[in-house]
């Protein structure tokens, strides 16, 4: 029996002064508001072409993006609050398309992160989706094979485990970037992002996951980009990526991303570092 399953992309309208402000001046970074904004919208397009390209290799029955009848049906679901953003995302996506599959929008609720976050899974299940995997649009670093992956530990643990499962992506910042589950996992979300008692996002979910029992799979770590490091991480990754990807076929270049770092004017420098351990015994 074929089962749908959906990719949960989380965004928000690029808007200066409320995207990516610790990258801004204001708040000891580098970019104006605007700049800031134009960056988001650059990587949340990468980000979501990296989802695109993961959902076709799954909905190929065999996994090879050949044209065989798929089994299961994958979709890509934009989640964004408030519901009266979804037209303004909806003309970006458009701008930036053909994409190769619809793109649905869902507004997420609650009174924080938490619940918005665990309130997009519940409307998956009440959309008949079996399995949700979630990212965010800040990762242009986010490989199609962690999606593929992710997908594919779901499936794993809702064959040979009561119960179902979770799959997470840590991120550099002691919290996740990518979580997925299936509609069987008692899985609540209460406490973990933006926890009050100093709780990492990632130490939370495998607390929760240790009280009941949910067996979870961890695939490698993805950055998000939220500070000028990141930042300055993530170029250097993009600018790696545009080259191995000539030897590599399935690496993903973030062009929109790299694009925007040219007009910028950005270039990554790592000054002298004299902080580091005595190197009298190694050095001639």
């Amino acid at each position: 029996m074929s089962q749908k399953h959906a990719l949960i992309f989380f965004t928000k309208v690029p808007t200066p002064g409320l995207t990516k402000t610790r990258l801004t001046e204001e708040r000891g970074g580098i970019l104006t508001p605007e700049e800031a904004a134009d960056f988001y919208h650059a990587v949340m397009l990468d980000t979501a072409q990296v989802g695109f390209r993961a959902l076709e290799q799954l909905n190929c029955g065999c996994g090879c993006g050949c044209n065989v009848e798929p089994r299961d049906q994958y979709d890509f679901y934009v989640c964004a609050t408030p519901q009266e953003d979804h037209p303004r995302l909806k003309e970006i996506f458009d701008a930036a398309g053909p994409w190769p599959s619809p793109v649905h929008f869902i507004a997420d609720q609650g009174k924080d992160f938490n619940e918005h976050f665990h309130d997009a899974f519940q409307q998956m299940w009440q959309l008949g989706y079996h399995s949700a995997v979630a990212i965010g649009g800040d990762q242009p670093q986010m490989s199609v094979s962690n999606i593929v992956q992710a997908f594919q530990w779901l499936k794993h643990f809702d064959e040979t485990k009561n119960g179902g499962g979770l799959v997470h992506c840590p991120c550099q910042a002691c919290g996740v970037s990518l979580v997925g589950m299936t509609k069987t996992t008692p899985m609540d979300f209460q406490g973990v992002f933006y926890n009050t008692e100093g709780v990492s996002a990632l130490d939370a979910i495998i607390n929760i996951a240790t009280e009941h029992g949910i067996p979870i799979a961890a695939l490698e770590t993805v950055a998000d980009i939220d500070n000028v490091e990141d930042l300055a991480h993530a170029l250097t990754l993009a600018r790696s990526q545009a080259y191995t990807s000539q030897f590599q076929e399935d690496v993903m270049v973030p062009h929109r991303f790299l694009a925007w770092a040219e007009k910028a004017g950005l270039q990554v420098a790592t000054p002298p570092n004299t902080d580091h351990d005595p190197r009298e015994l190694i050095d001639a």
